[in-house]
């Protein structure tokens, strides 16, 4: 059984490594030149790790990043807690694997390491545009290739999504992020506690988090902005933007804005729910499929549970029927998840009853940790 995955991000290299391990002879296509990216940090809660467990990759992946002590929602100014959740010991305990940041290139490169010794092929500066015979033919810039399955892992601008279901642009969603990389030695020691920290702000909130062992440390920074007139999503930001736009907060977070000294800034865009992800021989997972706003971390997160998931399901070959039981496994929870993080940035941003959901969880600290029950306890490799 022959597969083409269009993109080699995570989702995609996740469903080639898990497709192959399933039996089936993977080529990966990618558009760009080659597979460098942006440095950022992910944080791959226990529901991902335990689908990189089963992968192969998690041990390289814990080796390589960063396990944090606890999640904690902070007050803008004053760094005040609101609420915590307990991760490293505690996470696997409750969840059955760990939470882990990881640098993004880190995780693609074990991931691609991995696909590749299964005999994945990835061939790069090519394009897919499309399918004809229901998926049975892919499109791509140089020539087309008879499969037995088209995985769509192409992003939010998927060709694959626009040939399955008109090219429909993405929604801006009235947010950017600054996302920058700091030298943890360039800061005060102690500056940055070992945990992943949200600063809670009106109309923009901050988020803090260790890399690479603690090594570097990660910063994502989002603001409300009525528009986004720039033709690329991502492009080079200036750091004295983000001071200005977060003068005034707490230590942390402007002890590491003041030592970036180059930062990217992203519109962030999303979609509603896709009324399918399947059609004939294709598949779309991730962004491709259900593109959210990282306010709960769960983007990448996702898409390597789309990749779990749909390689149990065409194990024995991709039918109607199992590409339909994908769907119908996958988007009711996706959905769910895109909604919880649309969600999440009116309390990060303190929109209307932020104030009391804020007070409520310094009330009961439990209440944010069994709300991620759900969550981080999904095991999408067993389904």
């Amino acid at each position: 059984m022959r597969a083409v995955v269009a993109g080699a991000g995570i989702g995609g290299l996740a469903a080639a490594l898990a497709l192959s391990r399933r039996g089936w002879a993977v080529e990966v296509i990618e558009a760009a030149q080659g597979l460098a990216e942006v440095g950022a940090g992910l944080q791959m809660s226990p529901n991902a790790m335990r689908v990189l467990d089963a992968l192969g990759v998690a041990g390289r992946v814990e080796a390589e990043g960063f396990l944090p002590q606890a999640a904690e929602l902070r007050h803008w100014r004053t760094g005040a807690l609101h609420g915590a959740v307990a991760l490293g010991d505690a996470a696997r305990a409750r969840w059955g694997a760990t939470y882990v940041h990881v640098h993004r290139a880190d995780l693609q490169a074990a991931l691609l390491e991995a696909a590749r010794d299964a005999g994945v092929v990835v061939t790069v500066a090519t394009r897919v545009t499309g399918y004809a015979d229901g998926g049975a033919r892919v499109l791509t810039s140089d020539g087309d290739r008879a499969v037995d399955l088209l995985v769509g892992a192409d992003g939010i601008r998927s060709a694959v999504r626009a040939a399955m279901l008109g090219d429909a642009p993405p929604r801006f969603t009235g947010q950017v992020a600054w996302r920058a990389v700091v030298p943890a030695d360039r800061l005060p020691q102690g500056l940055v506690s070992p945990v992943a920290a949200v600063f809670c702000g009106p109309g923009r909130h901050a988020v803090l988090y260790r890399l690479r062992g603690g090594a570097l440390v990660n910063l994502v920074a989002v603001e409300e902005r009525a528009a986004w007139a720039e033709e690329d999503w991502r492009q080079a930001g200036d750091p004295a933007d983000l001071a200005r736009a977060f003068a005034g907060w707490a230590a942390p977070v402007a002890g590491v804005i003041a030592a970036v000294d180059a930062c990217h800034l992203w519109g962030l865009f999303d979609r509603d729910p896709l009324p399918r992800w399947v059609d004939g021989r294709v598949a779309l997972l991730g962004d491709a499929a259900h593109p959210m706003l990282p306010f709960m971390a769960q983007g990448a997160a996702q898409a390597i549970e789309d990749a779990a998931a749909l390689a149990r399901h065409v194990a024995g070959g991709a039918t109607p029927a199992a590409l339909a039981a994908y769907q119908a496994e996958r988007r009711p929870r996706t959905s769910a998840i895109q909604a919880a993080s649309r969600a999440n940035a009116g309390l990060y941003h303190l929109h209307g009853a932020a104030a009391l959901k804020l007070a409520i969880l310094r009330l009961r600290p439990s209440l944010m940790r069994d709300r991620l029950d759900a969550v981080y306890g999904h095991d999408a490799v067993g389904g």
